[in-house]
């Protein structure tokens, strides 16, 4: 009866001290600014952030000296082949009949340049769906035009993406030279769309044109014939080299184990990447930085990824997945925030329903009524956590207010100005307690075996769009994931 009473008092003082611990790193969060100041300094003095470019090289570098200066273990720079770097050297265009006037326009990323300038009559793609598509001529020569509505959601996010193999089949089959997508942000407004889901490059030359711009086309095509002009000289370097920045804080009892804090700190190079994703990548930053200020130490290994490549389809925690893959059982757990410094209202749980427990109470501290929190089932297939779900890793990604982040998504308005300075640090320290309550709980999820993984694709309904990602057969040939 002794020996029990003393097991269950160091117990409790173990679970005190998680407390303590955990609300000292909140507190700490809160108070300082000094993730702030860093993205501060990673937008306005780094800038956009290509992945294979010069700056992508500064900012990897830029991390790892943050890390270094935080105190953090083993910091390094991990290379991984990048198959194609793409750049947008100039785009311009014009309308030359029924009425002449210059429009405004950005090259999609991984599309071809033109040959010279490409002419020729618009012919109407309607909205990209499989009705509209249907109705496209034969077309050769010919330009497609692509009607987009504003963007107001997450699934009109993902709805962009998920109709671009439509699109591309029906370019080609029509015979367009060119295709000329609108914009769906407002007005004048311009951003990068990328048109390859795989970091492969796309051969039909492809454009953005602002929203106001297109609306007037769209006028004209309902009453005639309307001949665009359009220039796109893009470079394109193949087989060069990228870089994730890692750096870990070695645990405990449990150092053998790994929760892992990752976000992607590239980003397309109009704006300068604050919601997307610098705010995330300082984040990351700042988590670590806090702890070793702190003196606390965790149980399990705690290990801070940022990962380049996302904006090329995950280029870059997929080279990290497969570099680690000896890691892979031993992963505990990966969180990631890529939704900008809307407010964190709980997780995207990926499948994983074991570890909504153990999330519910990380987020007491902010929502101490668990109906409120917002941890959803959905598995999540576009930013880095997805790798680890083939890995048959649980993964979180945070589930925030998309509302302050669609209007400047991939746009040239992606600046610092547009962060939400307080929220972004109450989302942090919300990561913080999450991750530091998988850090150092007694527990903890198991890796999910092949048969598994392919059940939770198929219950949260991936399999399709994964197919459309051009991801499919790679998982399916265990090039990619978890082996056969």
């Amino acid at each position: 009866m002794r020996r029990f009473a003393l097991s269950l008092f160091v117990s409790l003082l173990a679970v005190r001290a998680f407390a303590d611990d955990a609300a000292s790193l909140i507190a700490r969060i809160r108070a300082s600014n000094a993730m702030i100041d860093d993205l501060r300094e990673l937008t306005d003095t780094v800038g956009g952030r290509v992945t294979g470019s010069p700056n992508e090289k500064k900012a990897a570098q830029w991390a790892a000296a943050k890390l270094k200066a935080a105190g953090v273990d083993d910091v390094r720079i991990e290379s991984y082949p990048l198959p194609v770097y793409w750049e947008s050297v100039s785009a311009t265009a014009s309308c030359i009949e029924p009425a002449e006037f210059p429009l405004r326009i950005a090259a999609a990323p991984m599309t071809e340049s033109t040959p010279d300038s490409v002419e020729g009559e618009l012919v109407d793609f309607g909205d990209g769906s499989a009705e509209a598509l249907k109705k496209v001529p034969r077309a050769a020569g010919k330009i497609a035009f692509v009607r987009t509505g504003i963007m107001g959601s997450l699934d009109d996010l993902f709805a962009d993406y998920l109709r671009i193999t439509a699109l591309l089949d029906a370019a080609k089959a029509s015979g367009v030279s060119a295709m000329l997508i609108e914009s769906s942000q407002r007005r004048s407004l311009l951003y990068r769309h990328p048109m390859s889901l795989d970091g492969s490059m796309v051969k039909l030359p492809t454009a953005i044109v602002a929203h106001d711009q297109a609306e007037r086309l769209a006028r004209l095509m309902d009453r005639g014939p309307v001949r665009v002009r359009m220039k796109l000289v893009n470079r394109v370097t193949k087989n060069t080299q990228a870089a994730n920045v890692v750096g870990e804080i070695r645990g405990s009892d449990k150092a053998n184990e790994i929760v892992l804090f990752g976000a992607h700190l590239d980003s397309w190079d109009m704006g300068t990447g604050a919601l997307d994703n610098g705010v995330n990548s300082a984040s990351v930053i700042d988590v670590a930085r806090a702890i070793k200020q702190l003196g606390i130490k965790p149980r399990r290994t705690m290990r801070f990824a940022l990962f380049t490549g996302e904006e090329q389809g995950m280029i870059g925690s997929r080279a990290y997945v497969a570099a680690h893959a000896g890691e892979m059982p031993r992963t505990v757990m990966m969180l990631t925030a890529d939704i900008g410094s809307g407010r964190t209202a709980g997780f995207f749980l990926d499948g994983r329903e074991d570890i909504r427990g153990g999330v519910e109470q990380a987020l007491m501290p902010f929502y101490p009524d668990a109906k409120t929190q917002q941890n959803v089932i959905d598995a999540i297939d576009g930013t880095d956590n997805f790798d680890f779900i083939l890995a048959g890793v649980a993964n979180l990604v945070a589930n925030q207010d998309p509302a302050p982040y669609l209007p400047d998504y991939h746009a040239e308005s992606d600046t610092f100005d547009k962060v939400d300075v307080s929220q972004a640090k109450e989302n942090e320290a919300i990561d913080a307690s999450v991750l530091w309550r998988f850090a150092n709980s007694d527990a903890r999820p198991p890796q999910q075996t092949r048969a598994e993984v392919e059940k939770l694709l198929a219950d949260r309904a991936l399999v399709d769009q994964m197919k459309l990602f051009a991801q499919w057969d790679d998982w399916a040939a265990g090039r990619r994931g978890l082996p056969k």
